[in-house]
């Protein structure tokens, strides 16, 4: 997909930028680690500490610090957004059905990231049985504790960063039950039995099934990590709300038109139902 862009001063600028909306992407519970003050939204994506915005139909990325290579700076950026996506076929495809087509029209802006695949695995690790508020503020514990401070943004670890740390450490970041799991992954990076490399090589049921070797992964967590650094858009995260909405919106099942991107239909489902069913 053909990106329209400019770079000058450490900041890109895409261009011809329809149907984004920064709030529905960055709070929709994929990511944690971006806040927004006036419009502005602040966080890493991956390496890259960042001020994002939209003006128009021009959505800026500022990084934080000097980029040394600005088509790389360029590429990710696109990439990490989705804009190397084309969602307005996506909207289109997904409309078959009037009742996707009435999620898309209440958010229509919501966009899937595509964020590091390390970050993402103990990040919802640690979204266990938690909600976003308190799971932001263990990440960034974690981030302050052990990962690099790049301008005045704290990086999320390494997995080489966590080498050392005890589960009685990361108790000590108020992670609760989910410390011995964040341990076991970071073990499990470490020493090759979790491999990036292989979780994106393999198909979705068989990467979905390699994840849960970690301990305290289960279906959902396993899928949340595929669709939002993997690129394994089939992959379907179904939570109690998400649960509801099945019951409510397809009594008869999905629609056949998200086939194969059912997890971006998904984001789609999932905050038309925060929104409007009954609880």
């Amino acid at each position: 997909m053909n990106i329209n862009s400019v770079y000058a001063e450490n900041t890109v600028v895409f261009k011809g930028i329809v149907d984004y909306d920064l709030a529905q992407t960055f709070n929709c519970g994929q990511c944690f680690r971006w806040d927004e003050n006036n419009g502005i939204w602040q966080g890493f994506a991956g390496k890259y500490p960042c001020k994002v915005w939209i003006k128009e139909t021009e959505l800026y990325v500022e990084s934080l610090t000097d980029v040394e290579n600005s088509a790389e700076f360029k590429e990710y950026m696109a990439h990490y957004l989705g804009l190397d996506l084309d969602y307005a076929r996506l909207k289109q495809q997904f409309a078959a059905d009037a009742t996707m087509a009435q999620a898309i029209e209440y958010a229509p802006g919501i966009r899937v990231l595509n964020q590091p695949f390390f970050e993402t695995l103990l990040t919802f690790i640690i979204s266990r049985n938690n909600n976003i508020p308190r799971i932001k503020k263990i990440v960034d514990r974690m981030a302050q504790t052990y990962g690099t401070k790049t301008g005045d943004l704290w990086a999320f670890p390494t997995a080489e960063q966590l080498k050392n740390v005890s589960i009685e450490e990361y108790n000590q970041l108020r992670m609760g039950f989910r410390s011995k799991y964040i341990f076991d992954a970071v073990q499990k990076v470490l020493s090759g039995e979790i491999d990036e490399a292989t979780v994106k090589s393999l198909p979705y049921a068989e990467a979905q099934k390699y994840l849960m070797k970690i301990k305290g992964v289960g279906p959902k967590v396993a899928d949340c990590v595929l669709l939002f650094s993997c690129e394994k858009y089939e992959s379907f995260p179904k939570d109690v709300w998400i649960n509801r909405a099945l019951a409510q919106m397809f009594p008869q099942g999905l629609p056949e038109c998200i086939k194969g991107m059912e997890g971006i239909a998904q984001q789609y489902i999932f905050h038309y139902a925060r929104f409007n069913l009954e609880k």
